[in-house]
Protein backbone atom coordinates (compact mmCIF):
# COMPACT_ATOMS: atom_id res chain seq x y z
CA UNK A 1 0.00 0.00 0.00
CA UNK A 2 1.45 2.98 -0.82
CA UNK A 3 1.96 6.20 1.24
CA UNK A 4 -0.30 8.69 0.05
CA UNK A 5 -3.33 5.90 0.31
CA UNK A 6 -2.30 5.25 3.81
CA UNK A 7 -1.82 9.25 4.17
CA UNK A 8 -5.32 9.63 3.01
CA UNK A 9 -6.75 6.86 4.30
CA UNK A 10 -5.91 8.01 7.74
CA UNK A 11 -6.69 11.45 7.11
CA UNK A 12 -9.98 10.09 6.32
CA UNK A 13 -9.82 8.00 9.33
CA UNK A 14 -9.25 10.75 11.07
CA UNK A 15 -11.94 13.34 9.19
CA UNK A 16 -14.46 10.52 9.98
CA UNK A 17 -13.84 9.90 13.96
CA UNK A 18 -13.05 13.81 14.16
CA UNK A 19 -16.50 14.30 12.37
CA UNK A 20 -18.56 11.86 14.52
CA UNK A 21 -16.72 13.17 17.43
CA UNK A 22 -18.08 16.85 16.11
CA UNK A 23 -20.96 15.89 15.62
CA UNK A 24 -22.01 14.32 19.26
CA UNK A 25 -20.33 17.58 20.64
CA UNK A 26 -21.91 19.49 17.98
CA UNK A 27 -25.28 18.14 19.03
CA UNK A 28 -24.81 18.11 22.71
CA UNK A 29 -23.38 21.71 22.82
CA UNK A 30 -26.14 23.43 20.43
CA UNK A 31 -28.77 21.39 22.98
CA UNK A 32 -27.10 23.20 26.02
CA UNK A 33 -26.49 26.64 24.02
CA UNK A 34 -30.64 26.78 22.94
CA UNK A 35 -31.83 25.91 26.53
CA UNK A 36 -29.42 28.39 28.16
CA UNK A 37 -30.73 30.99 25.25
CA UNK A 38 -34.08 30.37 25.97
CA UNK A 39 -34.07 30.95 29.62
CA UNK A 40 -32.63 34.25 29.09
CA UNK A 41 -34.80 34.75 26.18
CA UNK A 42 -37.59 33.60 28.50
CA UNK A 43 -36.87 36.38 30.99
CA UNK A 44 -36.81 39.38 28.57
CA UNK A 45 -40.03 38.09 26.99
CA UNK A 46 -41.85 38.24 30.20
CA UNK A 47 -40.63 41.12 31.13
CA UNK A 48 -41.47 42.91 27.96
CA UNK A 49 -44.91 41.13 27.74
CA UNK A 50 -45.46 42.23 31.25
CA UNK A 51 -44.51 45.84 30.69
CA UNK A 52 -46.90 45.68 27.40
CA UNK A 53 -50.14 44.70 29.57
CA UNK A 54 -49.11 47.22 32.27
CA UNK A 55 -48.88 49.83 30.20
CA UNK A 56 -52.02 49.04 28.61
CA UNK A 57 -53.89 49.43 31.94
CA UNK A 58 -52.16 51.86 34.36
CA UNK A 59 -53.42 54.61 32.44
CA UNK A 60 -56.80 53.39 32.59
CA UNK A 61 -56.67 52.09 35.77
CA UNK A 62 -55.41 55.55 37.27
CA UNK A 63 -58.60 57.27 35.12
CA UNK A 64 -60.52 54.71 37.20
CA UNK A 65 -59.10 55.69 40.66
CA UNK A 66 -60.08 59.03 39.83
CA UNK A 67 -63.49 58.68 38.41
CA UNK A 68 -64.00 57.06 41.90
CA UNK A 69 -62.38 60.24 43.87
CA UNK A 70 -64.76 62.31 41.96
CA UNK A 71 -66.46 64.57 44.65
CA UNK A 72 -69.52 65.25 42.12
CA UNK A 73 -69.91 61.23 41.70
CA UNK A 74 -69.10 60.38 45.99
CA UNK A 75 -71.64 63.49 46.72
CA UNK A 76 -74.74 61.95 44.22
CA UNK A 77 -73.93 58.16 45.34
CA UNK A 78 -74.66 59.99 49.24
CA UNK A 79 -78.04 60.92 47.75
CA UNK A 80 -78.87 59.10 44.39
CA UNK A 81 -82.47 60.05 44.57
CA UNK A 82 -81.63 64.01 44.30
CA UNK A 83 -82.10 64.77 40.35
CA UNK A 84 -79.91 67.41 39.92
CA UNK A 85 -76.74 65.59 41.40
CA UNK A 86 -77.71 62.64 39.01
CA UNK A 87 -77.14 65.65 36.43
CA UNK A 88 -74.43 66.72 37.32
CA UNK A 89 -72.78 63.00 38.03
CA UNK A 90 -74.16 61.89 34.53
CA UNK A 91 -71.99 64.93 33.27
CA UNK A 92 -68.93 64.11 35.07
CA UNK A 93 -69.49 60.54 33.79
CA UNK A 94 -69.63 61.13 29.99
CA UNK A 95 -67.20 63.65 30.69
CA UNK A 96 -64.40 60.57 32.14
CA UNK A 97 -65.58 58.55 28.85
CA UNK A 98 -64.01 60.84 26.38
CA UNK A 99 -60.80 59.64 28.49
CA UNK A 100 -61.06 56.11 28.69
CA UNK A 101 -59.20 54.21 26.11
CA UNK A 102 -62.56 52.30 24.89
CA UNK A 103 -64.83 55.47 25.84
CA UNK A 104 -67.40 53.24 28.05
CA UNK A 105 -67.90 53.15 31.60
CA UNK A 106 -69.98 51.84 34.17
CA UNK A 107 -71.07 53.18 38.15
CA UNK A 108 -73.00 51.23 40.06
CA UNK A 109 -74.79 52.02 43.31
CA UNK A 110 -74.55 50.69 46.44
CA UNK A 111 -77.81 52.22 47.96
CA UNK A 112 -80.47 51.23 45.26
CA UNK A 113 -77.82 48.93 42.99
CA UNK A 114 -78.48 51.67 39.95
CA UNK A 115 -76.40 50.10 37.19
CA UNK A 116 -75.28 52.90 34.90
CA UNK A 117 -73.39 52.37 31.77
CA UNK A 118 -72.31 54.07 28.12
CA UNK A 119 -70.00 52.82 25.63
CA UNK A 120 -68.12 53.78 22.52
CA UNK A 121 -70.99 54.48 20.00
CA UNK A 122 -72.50 57.16 22.84
CA UNK A 123 -75.30 54.72 22.36
CA UNK A 124 -77.24 55.15 25.79
CA UNK A 125 -76.63 58.74 25.89
CA UNK A 126 -79.42 60.46 27.91
CA UNK A 127 -80.06 57.06 28.93
CA UNK A 128 -77.47 55.98 31.13
CA UNK A 129 -79.20 54.00 33.88
CA UNK A 130 -79.43 50.62 32.16
CA UNK A 131 -80.89 48.19 35.01
CA UNK A 132 -80.59 47.24 38.93
CA UNK A 133 -78.20 45.22 40.41
CA UNK A 134 -79.70 42.22 42.04
CA UNK A 135 -78.41 40.47 45.09
CA UNK A 136 -80.27 37.53 44.09
CA UNK A 137 -79.30 37.36 40.92
CA UNK A 138 -75.49 35.17 39.46
CA UNK A 139 -74.98 37.92 37.10
CA UNK A 140 -74.94 40.51 39.78
CA UNK A 141 -72.66 38.76 42.23
CA UNK A 142 -69.56 40.01 41.38
CA UNK A 143 -70.70 43.57 42.82
CA UNK A 144 -72.03 42.51 46.34
CA UNK A 145 -69.07 40.10 46.60
CA UNK A 146 -66.09 42.78 46.38
CA UNK A 147 -68.58 45.52 48.10
CA UNK A 148 -68.19 42.62 50.98
CA UNK A 149 -64.35 42.05 50.35
CA UNK A 150 -63.58 45.78 50.38
CA UNK A 151 -61.28 45.69 47.47
CA UNK A 152 -60.58 49.14 46.53
CA UNK A 153 -59.17 47.36 42.99
CA UNK A 154 -60.02 44.52 41.07
CA UNK A 155 -59.61 43.04 37.19
CA UNK A 156 -62.56 41.09 36.07
CA UNK A 157 -62.80 39.63 32.98
CA UNK A 158 -66.73 38.97 32.57
CA UNK A 159 -69.73 38.70 30.18
CA UNK A 160 -72.10 40.95 31.04
CA UNK A 161 -75.47 39.13 30.02
CA UNK A 162 -77.74 43.00 30.50
CA UNK A 163 -75.69 44.51 28.05
CA UNK A 164 -74.77 41.75 26.12
CA UNK A 165 -70.98 42.53 26.40
CA UNK A 166 -67.69 40.97 27.27
CA UNK A 167 -65.17 42.73 28.93
CA UNK A 168 -62.00 43.08 30.98
CA UNK A 169 -63.15 45.42 33.03
CA UNK A 170 -61.50 47.81 35.91
CA UNK A 171 -63.67 47.78 38.85
CA UNK A 172 -62.72 50.63 41.55
CA UNK A 173 -64.69 51.28 44.70
CA UNK A 174 -66.15 54.48 44.92
CA UNK A 175 -65.99 55.39 48.69
CA UNK A 176 -67.12 58.43 51.01
CA UNK A 177 -65.46 60.86 53.47
CA UNK A 178 -65.62 58.82 56.53
CA UNK A 179 -64.10 55.46 54.09
CA UNK A 180 -67.56 53.90 53.95
CA UNK A 181 -68.80 52.13 50.58
CA UNK A 182 -70.99 53.96 48.36
CA UNK A 183 -70.79 51.80 44.89
CA UNK A 184 -68.01 51.02 42.64
CA UNK A 185 -66.89 52.68 39.17
CA UNK A 186 -64.81 51.59 36.07
CA UNK A 187 -64.17 50.95 32.42
CA UNK A 188 -64.25 47.84 30.29
CA UNK A 189 -61.56 47.06 27.56
CA UNK A 190 -63.44 45.43 24.99
CA UNK A 191 -61.98 41.67 25.41
CA UNK A 192 -61.60 40.12 21.65
CA UNK A 193 -59.33 43.41 20.48
CA UNK A 194 -57.51 43.58 24.04
CA UNK A 195 -56.19 39.50 23.16
CA UNK A 196 -55.42 40.59 19.71
CA UNK A 197 -53.19 43.58 21.14
CA UNK A 198 -51.75 42.22 24.36
CA UNK A 199 -51.59 38.52 24.12
CA UNK A 200 -52.39 36.92 20.53
CA UNK A 201 -49.14 38.60 19.13
CA UNK A 202 -48.70 36.39 16.10
CA UNK A 203 -45.11 35.79 17.21
CA UNK A 204 -44.58 31.79 16.16
CA UNK A 205 -43.31 30.04 19.28
CA UNK A 206 -44.51 32.26 22.01
CA UNK A 207 -47.85 31.80 23.96
CA UNK A 208 -48.91 34.53 26.37
CA UNK A 209 -51.18 34.31 29.09
CA UNK A 210 -52.03 35.90 32.29
CA UNK A 211 -53.58 34.32 35.29
CA UNK A 212 -54.95 35.91 38.61
CA UNK A 213 -53.79 35.21 42.30
CA UNK A 214 -55.01 32.15 42.68
CA UNK A 215 -53.94 30.51 39.31
CA UNK A 216 -57.61 31.11 36.90
CA UNK A 217 -57.19 32.20 33.23
CA UNK A 218 -57.80 35.61 32.62
CA UNK A 219 -56.27 36.53 29.37
CA UNK A 220 -55.32 33.81 26.71
CA UNK A 221 -55.80 33.75 23.06
CA UNK A 222 -58.09 30.42 23.09
CA UNK A 223 -61.28 32.24 25.38
CA UNK A 224 -62.60 28.53 26.14
CA UNK A 225 -59.89 28.43 28.73
CA UNK A 226 -60.26 31.84 30.39
CA UNK A 227 -62.41 31.45 33.50
CA UNK A 228 -65.10 34.34 33.42
CA UNK A 229 -66.10 35.42 36.27
CA UNK A 230 -63.67 34.07 38.63
CA UNK A 231 -64.55 35.86 41.64
CA UNK A 232 -67.86 34.39 42.20
CA UNK A 233 -66.66 30.48 41.55
CA UNK A 234 -65.44 28.62 44.40
CA UNK A 235 -62.05 26.89 43.93
CA UNK A 236 -62.26 23.45 41.70
CA UNK A 237 -64.80 25.32 39.62
CA UNK A 238 -62.55 27.53 37.73
CA UNK A 239 -60.35 27.40 34.39
CA UNK A 240 -56.75 27.18 36.14
CA UNK A 241 -53.43 27.27 34.43
CA UNK A 242 -52.62 23.29 34.84
CA UNK A 243 -55.39 22.63 32.79
CA UNK A 244 -52.92 23.57 29.42
CA UNK A 245 -50.50 20.98 30.55
CA UNK A 246 -50.76 16.66 30.18
CA UNK A 247 -48.48 15.87 32.54
CA UNK A 248 -49.20 15.54 36.47
CA UNK A 249 -45.20 16.78 36.56
CA UNK A 250 -45.89 20.07 34.80
CA UNK A 251 -48.54 20.84 36.22
CA UNK A 252 -47.11 20.17 39.47
CA UNK A 253 -43.96 22.73 38.12
CA UNK A 254 -46.12 25.37 37.24
CA UNK A 255 -47.86 25.97 39.93
CA UNK A 256 -45.45 25.80 42.52
CA UNK A 257 -43.73 28.15 40.28
CA UNK A 258 -46.81 30.68 41.37
CA UNK A 259 -46.98 29.42 44.75
CA UNK A 260 -42.81 30.62 44.76
CA UNK A 261 -43.68 33.71 43.32
CA UNK A 262 -45.80 34.16 45.93
CA UNK A 263 -43.91 33.33 48.66
CA UNK A 264 -41.49 35.73 47.62
CA UNK A 265 -43.49 38.53 48.09
CA UNK A 266 -43.77 39.25 44.83
CA UNK A 267 -40.16 40.64 44.83
CA UNK A 268 -39.98 43.28 41.60
CA UNK A 269 -38.89 42.04 38.52
CA UNK A 270 -38.35 38.55 39.78
CA UNK A 271 -38.77 35.84 37.19
CA UNK A 272 -39.17 31.69 37.58
CA UNK A 273 -38.47 29.37 34.72
CA UNK A 274 -38.52 26.00 33.84
CA UNK A 275 -39.36 23.25 31.17
CA UNK A 276 -42.71 21.72 30.40
CA UNK A 277 -43.93 19.89 27.51
CA UNK A 278 -47.18 21.02 25.88
CA UNK A 279 -49.13 19.12 22.97
CA UNK A 280 -45.68 17.04 22.92
CA UNK A 281 -43.31 19.77 22.34
CA UNK A 282 -40.84 21.06 25.02
CA UNK A 283 -41.46 24.24 26.22
CA UNK A 284 -39.77 26.72 28.33
CA UNK A 285 -41.95 28.37 31.00
CA UNK A 286 -41.48 31.75 32.22
CA UNK A 287 -43.56 33.25 35.48
CA UNK A 288 -43.35 36.44 36.68
CA UNK A 289 -46.17 38.43 39.48
CA UNK A 290 -47.44 41.97 38.58
CA UNK A 291 -47.96 43.11 42.02
CA UNK A 292 -49.77 46.06 40.43
CA UNK A 293 -52.75 44.39 39.02
CA UNK A 294 -52.66 41.13 41.40
CA UNK A 295 -51.83 38.49 38.68
CA UNK A 296 -49.32 36.26 36.85
CA UNK A 297 -47.72 36.64 33.61
CA UNK A 298 -46.63 33.35 31.97
CA UNK A 299 -44.62 33.18 28.49
CA UNK A 300 -44.45 29.28 26.90
CA UNK A 301 -41.41 29.65 24.64
CA UNK A 302 -41.67 26.81 22.04
CA UNK A 303 -37.52 26.34 21.31
CA UNK A 304 -37.55 24.18 18.12
CA UNK A 305 -39.67 27.02 16.63
CA UNK A 306 -37.79 30.28 18.02
CA UNK A 307 -34.80 28.13 17.01
CA UNK A 308 -34.97 24.35 16.19
CA UNK A 309 -31.68 22.63 15.58
CA UNK A 310 -32.28 22.15 12.28
CA UNK A 311 -31.24 25.79 11.45
CA UNK A 312 -27.54 24.78 12.34
CA UNK A 313 -27.31 21.82 10.10
CA UNK A 314 -25.86 23.47 7.34
CA UNK A 315 -22.51 23.97 9.68
CA UNK A 316 -22.26 19.82 9.72
CA UNK A 317 -20.78 20.50 5.74
CA UNK A 318 -18.35 22.68 7.20
CA UNK A 319 -17.21 20.24 10.05
CA UNK A 320 -16.67 17.69 7.11
CA UNK A 321 -14.54 19.69 4.74
CA UNK A 322 -12.21 20.39 8.15
CA UNK A 323 -12.55 20.50 11.71
CA UNK A 324 -10.51 23.67 12.08
CA UNK A 325 -12.50 25.93 10.21
CA UNK A 326 -15.58 24.18 11.25
CA UNK A 327 -14.75 24.66 14.94
CA UNK A 328 -14.26 28.50 13.57
CA UNK A 329 -16.63 29.20 11.66
CA UNK A 330 -18.77 27.20 14.96
CA UNK A 331 -17.53 29.64 16.90
CA UNK A 332 -18.09 32.77 15.07
CA UNK A 333 -21.26 32.06 13.93
CA UNK A 334 -22.51 31.32 17.38
CA UNK A 335 -20.73 34.48 19.14
CA UNK A 336 -22.25 36.53 16.28
CA UNK A 337 -25.95 35.18 16.22
CA UNK A 338 -26.82 34.11 19.41
CA UNK A 339 -23.89 34.30 22.06
CA UNK A 340 -23.18 37.99 21.57
CA UNK A 341 -26.52 39.23 20.71
CA UNK A 342 -27.85 37.51 24.19
CA UNK A 343 -25.06 38.67 26.46
CA UNK A 344 -25.36 42.36 24.67
CA UNK A 345 -29.04 42.14 25.39
CA UNK A 346 -28.41 40.24 28.65
CA UNK A 347 -26.46 43.41 30.14
CA UNK A 348 -28.84 46.01 28.31
CA UNK A 349 -31.32 44.15 31.05
CA UNK A 350 -28.99 44.40 33.76
CA UNK A 351 -28.75 48.14 32.97
CA UNK A 352 -32.80 48.62 32.78
CA UNK A 353 -32.86 46.88 36.05
CA UNK A 354 -30.40 49.23 37.54
CA UNK A 355 -32.33 52.07 36.19
CA UNK A 356 -29.97 53.15 33.44
CA UNK A 357 -32.15 53.53 30.41
CA UNK A 358 -28.99 54.40 27.79
CA UNK A 359 -27.95 51.01 25.92
CA UNK A 360 -25.15 50.57 24.57
CA UNK A 361 -26.17 49.69 20.51
CA UNK A 362 -27.52 46.10 20.55
CA UNK A 363 -26.74 43.89 17.36
CA UNK A 364 -29.92 42.50 16.06
CA UNK A 365 -28.75 39.70 13.67
CA UNK A 366 -32.20 38.97 11.41
CA UNK A 367 -33.71 36.20 13.37
CA UNK A 368 -36.01 36.26 16.33
CA UNK A 369 -32.77 37.53 18.81
CA UNK A 370 -32.37 40.63 16.20
CA UNK A 371 -36.30 41.02 16.52
CA UNK A 372 -36.13 40.35 20.79
CA UNK A 373 -33.45 43.34 20.82
CA UNK A 374 -35.40 45.57 18.45
CA UNK A 375 -38.77 44.74 20.56
CA UNK A 376 -36.43 45.64 24.07
CA UNK A 377 -35.40 48.72 22.38
CA UNK A 378 -38.46 49.86 21.79
CA UNK A 379 -40.01 48.68 25.42
CA UNK A 380 -37.03 50.04 27.54
CA UNK A 381 -37.85 53.71 25.56
CA UNK A 382 -41.53 53.00 26.66
CA UNK A 383 -40.56 52.20 30.06
CA UNK A 384 -38.09 55.44 30.24
CA UNK A 385 -41.14 57.86 28.70
CA UNK A 386 -43.31 56.19 31.24
CA UNK A 387 -41.04 56.23 34.32
CA UNK A 388 -40.84 59.40 33.08
CA UNK A 389 -44.05 60.38 33.49
CA UNK A 390 -44.64 59.18 36.35
CA UNK A 391 -41.69 61.22 38.31
CA UNK A 392 -43.99 63.89 36.59
CA UNK A 393 -46.91 62.97 38.10
CA UNK A 394 -45.12 62.52 41.57
CA UNK A 395 -43.31 65.86 40.82
CA UNK A 396 -47.51 67.25 40.11
CA UNK A 397 -49.07 65.37 43.27
CA UNK A 398 -46.28 66.67 45.24
CA UNK A 399 -47.38 70.49 44.26
CA UNK A 400 -50.42 69.77 44.68
CA UNK A 401 -50.36 68.29 48.28
CA UNK A 402 -48.21 71.22 49.43
CA UNK A 403 -51.08 73.16 47.64
CA UNK A 404 -53.68 71.19 49.55
CA UNK A 405 -52.03 71.97 52.84
CA UNK A 406 -52.21 75.47 52.66
CA UNK A 407 -56.10 75.45 51.38
CA UNK A 408 -58.89 75.22 53.41
CA UNK A 409 -60.86 72.25 52.48
CA UNK A 410 -64.47 73.49 53.04
CA UNK A 411 -63.96 77.07 51.32
CA UNK A 412 -61.11 76.27 49.22
CA UNK A 413 -59.23 79.65 50.38
CA UNK A 414 -55.69 79.92 52.14
CA UNK A 415 -55.59 78.45 55.65
CA UNK A 416 -54.17 79.48 58.66
CA UNK A 417 -50.78 78.12 57.64
CA UNK A 418 -51.07 80.14 53.80
CA UNK A 419 -51.91 83.19 55.72
CA UNK A 420 -49.06 83.28 58.41
CA UNK A 421 -47.03 82.86 55.07
CA UNK A 422 -48.95 85.65 52.95
CA UNK A 423 -48.36 88.05 56.61
CA UNK A 424 -44.11 87.17 56.81
CA UNK A 425 -43.79 87.66 52.50
CA UNK A 426 -46.00 91.11 53.19
CA UNK A 427 -44.52 92.06 56.76
CA UNK A 428 -41.11 91.57 54.96
CA UNK A 429 -41.87 93.11 51.58
CA UNK A 430 -43.37 96.02 53.57
CA UNK A 431 -40.20 96.13 55.85
CA UNK A 432 -37.62 96.38 52.12
CA UNK A 433 -39.56 98.83 50.50
CA UNK A 434 -40.92 101.02 53.08
CA UNK A 435 -44.97 100.78 52.14
CA UNK A 436 -47.56 99.24 53.37
CA UNK A 437 -50.38 96.96 53.01
CA UNK A 438 -54.22 96.34 54.39
CA UNK A 439 -55.56 93.87 56.58
CA UNK A 440 -59.39 93.09 56.80
CA UNK A 441 -60.38 90.74 59.39
CA UNK A 442 -63.90 89.45 58.98
CA UNK A 443 -66.40 87.78 61.17
CA UNK A 444 -69.97 86.44 60.22
CA UNK A 445 -72.40 88.03 62.64
CA UNK A 446 -74.48 86.00 64.97
CA UNK A 447 -72.81 82.70 62.88
CA UNK A 448 -72.94 80.50 65.98
CA UNK A 449 -77.26 81.15 66.46
CA UNK A 450 -76.85 79.98 63.00
CA UNK A 451 -75.35 76.70 63.75
CA UNK A 452 -77.74 76.18 66.28
CA UNK A 453 -80.81 76.57 64.61
CA UNK A 454 -80.01 75.67 60.96
CA UNK A 455 -77.19 72.81 61.76
CA UNK A 456 -73.91 72.77 61.16
CA UNK A 457 -74.23 72.02 57.55
CA UNK A 458 -76.28 75.16 56.80
CA UNK A 459 -73.22 77.00 58.45
CA UNK A 460 -70.98 74.93 56.26
CA UNK A 461 -72.86 76.40 53.36
CA UNK A 462 -72.87 79.92 54.77
CA UNK A 463 -69.27 80.09 55.00
CA UNK A 464 -69.15 78.72 51.86
CA UNK A 465 -70.86 81.51 50.39
CA UNK A 466 -69.42 84.18 51.81
CA UNK A 467 -65.77 82.84 50.68
CA UNK A 468 -67.59 82.90 47.15
CA UNK A 469 -68.52 86.50 47.55
CA UNK A 470 -65.35 87.66 49.23
CA UNK A 471 -63.26 86.25 46.50
CA UNK A 472 -65.57 88.23 44.29
CA UNK A 473 -65.44 91.82 46.29
CA UNK A 474 -61.09 91.50 45.32
CA UNK A 475 -58.88 92.70 43.39
CA UNK A 476 -57.34 90.09 41.75
CA UNK A 477 -53.49 90.34 43.46
CA UNK A 478 -55.47 90.42 46.68
CA UNK A 479 -55.26 87.62 48.35
CA UNK A 480 -57.75 86.15 51.14
CA UNK A 481 -57.56 83.23 53.61
CA UNK A 482 -59.80 80.96 56.74
CA UNK A 483 -59.10 82.33 59.90
CA UNK A 484 -60.89 79.43 61.77
CA UNK A 485 -64.54 79.28 62.43
CA UNK A 486 -66.40 82.30 61.08
CA UNK A 487 -63.84 84.27 60.90
CA UNK A 488 -61.65 85.14 57.73
CA UNK A 489 -58.79 87.43 56.63
CA UNK A 490 -58.46 89.46 53.75
CA UNK A 491 -54.70 91.20 52.79
CA UNK A 492 -54.80 94.06 50.81
CA UNK A 493 -51.48 95.22 48.65
CA UNK A 494 -50.54 97.62 47.72
CA UNK A 495 -53.11 99.15 49.70
CA UNK A 496 -54.02 102.95 51.64
CA UNK A 497 -56.55 103.91 53.58
CA UNK A 498 -59.16 105.21 51.21
CA UNK A 499 -58.55 101.68 49.25
CA UNK A 500 -59.20 99.65 53.04
CA UNK A 501 -62.31 101.42 53.14
CA UNK A 502 -63.28 100.80 49.83
CA UNK A 503 -62.34 97.37 49.59
CA UNK A 504 -64.08 96.64 53.08
CA UNK A 505 -67.24 98.39 52.31
CA UNK A 506 -67.04 96.54 49.39
CA UNK A 507 -67.17 93.35 51.26
CA UNK A 508 -69.63 93.85 53.64
CA UNK A 509 -72.29 95.08 51.32
CA UNK A 510 -72.41 92.47 48.99
CA UNK A 511 -72.39 89.58 51.52
CA UNK A 512 -75.30 91.35 53.36
CA UNK A 513 -77.04 92.25 49.17
CA UNK A 514 -75.90 88.35 48.01
CA UNK A 515 -77.13 86.67 50.85
CA UNK A 516 -80.39 88.78 50.93
CA UNK A 517 -80.57 87.94 47.28
CA UNK A 518 -80.87 84.04 48.47
CA UNK A 519 -83.11 84.57 51.19
CA UNK A 520 -80.76 83.86 53.79
CA UNK A 521 -79.67 87.28 55.29
CA UNK A 522 -76.54 87.07 56.46
CA UNK A 523 -74.11 90.69 57.59
CA UNK A 524 -70.61 90.33 58.20
CA UNK A 525 -68.42 92.72 60.83
CA UNK A 526 -65.20 94.04 59.59
CA UNK A 527 -62.16 95.21 61.37
CA UNK A 528 -59.40 96.67 59.09
CA UNK A 529 -55.58 97.96 59.96
CA UNK A 530 -53.45 99.54 57.50
CA UNK A 531 -50.64 97.66 58.46
CA UNK A 532 -46.79 100.24 58.11
CA UNK A 533 -43.11 99.26 57.79
CA UNK A 534 -41.77 97.94 61.04
CA UNK A 535 -45.28 96.86 62.56
CA UNK A 536 -44.82 92.49 63.96
CA UNK A 537 -47.35 90.13 63.14
CA UNK A 538 -48.51 90.56 66.54
CA UNK A 539 -49.50 93.98 66.68
CA UNK A 540 -50.85 93.64 63.12
CA UNK A 541 -53.46 91.16 64.69
CA UNK A 542 -53.91 93.24 67.26
CA UNK A 543 -55.09 96.11 65.39
CA UNK A 544 -56.85 94.54 63.27
CA UNK A 545 -58.60 92.80 65.91
CA UNK A 546 -59.41 95.45 67.96
CA UNK A 547 -60.81 97.08 64.96
CA UNK A 548 -63.39 94.10 64.51
CA UNK A 549 -64.34 94.20 68.12
CA UNK A 550 -65.18 97.92 67.77
CA UNK A 551 -67.56 96.69 64.83
CA UNK A 552 -69.38 93.97 67.00
CA UNK A 553 -70.13 96.77 70.08
CA UNK A 554 -70.92 99.13 67.52
CA UNK A 555 -73.91 97.28 66.40
CA UNK A 556 -71.91 94.99 63.83
CA UNK A 557 -72.77 94.92 59.86
CA UNK A 558 -69.91 96.73 59.41
CA UNK A 559 -66.41 98.14 59.02
CA UNK A 560 -64.13 99.67 61.62
CA UNK A 561 -60.82 100.78 60.79
CA UNK A 562 -57.50 101.13 63.40
CA UNK A 563 -57.42 104.73 62.74
CA UNK A 564 -61.46 105.94 62.90
CA UNK A 565 -64.11 104.93 65.34
CA UNK A 566 -66.23 103.37 63.07
CA UNK A 567 -67.74 103.27 59.72
CA UNK A 568 -71.93 103.59 59.48
CA UNK A 569 -72.92 100.17 57.95
CA UNK A 570 -75.54 101.43 55.67
CA UNK A 571 -72.05 103.56 53.43
CA UNK A 572 -72.11 102.31 50.29
CA UNK A 573 -69.31 101.66 48.03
Amino acid sequence: MSLKTRILGLVSALILVASLATWLSYRALSEDIIERWGQQVAEIQVRYDSARLLQSLEREIGLARQMADSSTLIEWARSPVDPALEAAAIRQMESFRDNFRDNSYFVALRENGHYYFNNTANEFAGDQFRYVLDPQDPDDAWFYQLIEEGRDFHLNVNPDTELGVTKLWIDVLMRGPDDEILGMVGTGLELDSFLQDIVDINQEGITTLFVDYNGAIQLYRDRNYIDFASIIKPEGQKNTVDLLFDKPDDQKKVLGMLQMLKNSGGEEGKVASSFVTVDGRKHLAGVAYLPAIGWFEITLLDLQTLLPVSYLWPLVGVFLATLLVTLLLFHLLISRRVLGPVMALEEAVKRVREGNFRLPPLPKPDNEIGHLSSHFEEMTATLKDSTENLQGQVDERTRELHRLARRDPLTDLGNRRALDELFASEIERAHRQGTGFGVLWLDIDHFKTINDEQGHQSGDAILCDVAHWLRASLRPYDQAGRWGGDEFVVILSPCDSHTLNHIGQRIRSHVETQSSAMGMPVTISVGGHLARPGETLDEILKQADTALYRAKQSGRNRLVTSDQDERDTETTD
